[in-house]
This record gives C-alpha cells, structure tokens and sequence, in this order.
C-alpha cells in the first residue's frame, strides 16, 4: 500500500489540519543512531493440547544451526504498511500481524488469543542489537507445514523441552508461558 516513508507519512497528514511542508519527513535525519537501532523479532509460541511447538533450525542457517526455536522472525514494516492507518494515522496490533505472518510463513498454521509473555535482548556476532519480544497463542487451525528454514517439528510439555538442543533462552520462555497459562505470573 505505501510505496516508502515519505509516503507513508504523506499518507497520514492527509486531511488533518497540519502544513504538510512544516512537517515534511526528512529522510535524511532518519540515519541510524546505532544506540537507538534494534532488529525487532517477535516470536510465537503455540500452544495445542497442553504441549508447545518446536521446530529444529537447517544446519545451513547462519545463526543457531541446528539448534530447536520456536517460530518467529523480525518484524517488517509491511506488517502494519500493506493495511490502511486509522483515522489518526495509527497502527494498531502490528506485532501480532506480524507474529502471524511470521507463524504462517515459517509453521503454515493460523494462531489466535495472542499474549505477552517477555521481551529479551542480545547483541549477535556482528555487533546488531536485537530485541525479541515473545507471546504465548493458541493454535487455531491447520496442520504444521515447514519452511526451507527449518528441518523437523514437535509438539512437546515443558519436560520433554529439556530432550532437545534449544536455543539458550528458549526454555525459559516455555517455562514462563506455562506459567503464564497456568495463573502463575511471571
């Protein structure tokens, strides 16, 4: 729907009462400040009869080959771009929308009942911060389907976790979801 930035926010001003040429995007100015820049990763995990889904990530991926995650990935401007804004020009639930494109791009199921659970950051090899944001859903439909991405699948309790080779963090998120799920709190 929005073509870049610039359109984006000559999208919102439209038909409010601001001058467009006192409040023009500088495009420029948008260079990033590298204690402000994160990749934003959010992440799913789903919940069907009580056990939680994993999936093992190809031995050809460059961070964690191998290794068993959960479905997820970083957060895309087209998550909230490809729809129209309210009337203010806002977006709302745009990490949801992402976190089910990401479920269906990576798993080809459908997710519903969307809950926070944690936020956790890192910095990776190459020096990017990135900040994960994690919520619990409940599969609503469809059979697991996996991407090129990803090798095998399992739906697992929070004991049988402990079998696989999880990403470091991963576990605990199991484990505060469980929690959550079960009235616990964090």
């Amino acid at each position: 729907m929005y073509k870049n930035v610039q359109d984006v926010h000559s999208r919102v001003l439209e038909g409010r009462d601001i001058s467009k040429s006192s409040h023009q995007l500088n495009v420029q100015s948008l260079q990033a400040d590298p204690t402000k820049t994160f990749f934003v990763t959010v992440t799913g995990i789903i919940i069907k009869d009580g056990k939680f889904l994993i999936a093992k990530r190809s031995d050809k991926e460059k961070m964690y080959p191998g290794q068993w995650t959960v479905p997820g990935g970083k957060f895309q401007t087209s998550d909230y771009t490809a729809r129209a804004p309210n009337s203010q020009g806002l977006w709302y639930e745009v990490l949801e929308s992402g976190l089910r494109r990401e479920i269906k791009e990576e798993v080809d199921i459908e997710v519903e009942n969307i809950r926070y659970v944690t936020s956790i950051t890192y910095v990776r090899p190459d020096g990017m911060h990135c900040l994960i944001l994690s919520y619990a859903c409940d599969h609503r439909s469809g059979d697991v389907t996996l991407c090129p991405a990803l090798t095998e699948h399992a739906w697992v309790t929070l004991e049988e976790a402990k079998g696989y080779d999880l990403i470091a963090g991963i576990y605990d998120e199991l484990a505060a979801t469980k929690r959550l799920v079960n009235g616990e709190g964090f």
